[in-house]
C-alpha cells in the first residue's frame, strides 16, 4: 500500500475506534410515535431493522454532534413491546457487535398485563444486561423511566385513574431503580421526573383533557400517551446529559434540532433548563451552562461543520 493511501487508511481506522457505539433498544417512545420525531434524522443513524426510523436516538446524534462528541448511534425498536420481547425476538439484531452503551426501556406502564408490577422489568433488564455484557464485559447500560402517561391517569378505569401524574411518575422510576440494581446497569435516565417537573415548573400543560393553557406547550402525541415532539426532545436532552456528561443548557437556546422541529428558542431553552435541573437533582452532571456573545438566528442541522 502506497505511504499516503496507508495513512489514509490508519487515519479512518482510528477515527472509526474513537467513536462511541450506543444502542437504543425500545419501543415506540424511543422511535417517536405520534411525532415529526419519527422519521427525523433518519439517515444519521442505524436503524436495526430497517425501518427508516430516526427518532430519539436521531436527536441525541445530532445533540452529540453539536457538543463536539464522536457517536456512531443505533437502534433496535419495536412498537409495544417490552425488554423480553427484544429477548425473544431480536438477540440476532443485538449480538451483531460488542456496544460501548446500550439505553433501553420497557412498557410505559411497567408491565402491559400487570400495570405498575416492575417484577418482569426487573427480570428482563438482567437478563439483557446479562447478553450485553456477554458481548462486551465493559458496557455501559442505561435505563430510561418513561413518562406518565394522561390517558392512564384523567380517564376512568386505568390503574392510576384514582391517583396523579407525581404518582405515576413516582412509581416507574421506583421500577426502574429496582431494575437499576442489576449489576452492569450505570443508571437511569429520569425522563419521566424531567417531564413533572416542565409541568411544575410552567413550561407545559399538566392535563390535555382540557385543553392546553396559554403560553403551555404540551408534552404529550394527541392520543394523551405518546410523546409529541417537544416531549421526545425533552427525552433525548435527559438522555444526552446523563450519558456523555455535558449540561444540555451548553447547547443553546439556537439548537438545530429544536430549530427544525419548529419550537421556539424560549421553548428550546426552557427545555434545555428542565433536563439540567433534573440531570442535577440525579447528581449526574457539573452545571456548565451555555454562554454567547452576541444574538444569532438558528440555523439548520445541516450547516453543522
Amino acid at each position: 500500500m502506497k505511504p499516503l493511501l496507508l495513512l489514509a487508511a490508519m487515519f479512518i481506522s482510528t477515527h472509526v475506534l474513537a467513536e462511541t457505539s450506543v444502542l437504543f433498544i425500545g419501543n415506540s417512545f424511543t422511535f417517536g410515535w405520534g411525532s415529526a420525531t419519527r422519521y427525523y434524522r433518519a439517515e444519521s443513524v442505524t436503524d436495526l431493522n430497517d425501518e427508516g426510523i430516526g427518532g430519539v436516538p436521531a436527536l441525541f446524534k445530532t445533540f452529540t454532534a453539536q457538543a463536539g462528541l464522536s457517536y456512531a448511534v443505533f437502534l433496535e425498536t419495536r412498537g409495544g413491546s417490552d425488554i423480553q420481547f427484544h429477548l425473544d425476538h431480536k438477540l440476532d439484531v443485538i449480538e451483531q457487535r460488542p456496544w460501548d452503551e446500550v439505553v433501553m426501556h420497557g412498557y410505559s406502564t411497567l408491565d402491559p398485563e400487570n400495570p405498575g408490577n416492575p417484577a418482569a422489568l426487573v427480570a428482563s433488564t438482567a437478563a439483557m444486561t446479562a447478553v450485553l455484557r456477554k458481548q462486551n464485559p465493559k458496557v455501559a447500560v442505561y435505563l430510561t423511566a418513561t413518562w406518565p402517561r394522561a390517558d392512564q391517569v384523567y380517564p376512568t378505569g386505568k390503574y392510576w385513574s384514582d391517583k396523579t401524574l407525581a404518582q405515576m411518575t413516582k412509581d416507574i422510576r421506583h421500577g426502574y431503580e429496582l431494575a437499576a440494581s442489576t449489576p452492569g446497569v450505570t443508571s437511569v435516565n429520569a425522563v419521566g421526573q424531567a417531564w413533572l417537573l416542565a409541568i411544575e415548573s410552567g413550561l407545559a400543560d399538566a392535563n390535555p383533557y382540557d385543553g392546553i393553557d396559554a403560553g403551555k406547550i404540551d408534552l404529550w402525541s394527541y392520543d394523551h400517551y405518546h410523546a409529541s415532539a417537544y416531549g421526545y426532545y425533552l427525552e433525548a436532552l435527559v438522555i444526552f446529559g446523563n450519558l456523555t456528561g455535558v449540561d444540555p443548557r451548553s447547547l443553546g437556546e439556537n439548537e438545530c434540532a429544536g430549530f427544525e422541529l419548529g419550537m421556539s428558542r424560549a421553548q428550546v431553552s426552557k427545555l434545555q433548563q428542565v433536563a439540567y435541573e433534573q440531570l442535577r437533582r440525579d447528581g449526574r452532571l457539573a452545571p456548565a451552562p451555555w454562554v454567547h456573545a452576541k444574538s444569532a438566528p438558528p440555523k439548520p442541522c445541516s450547516a453543522l461543520k
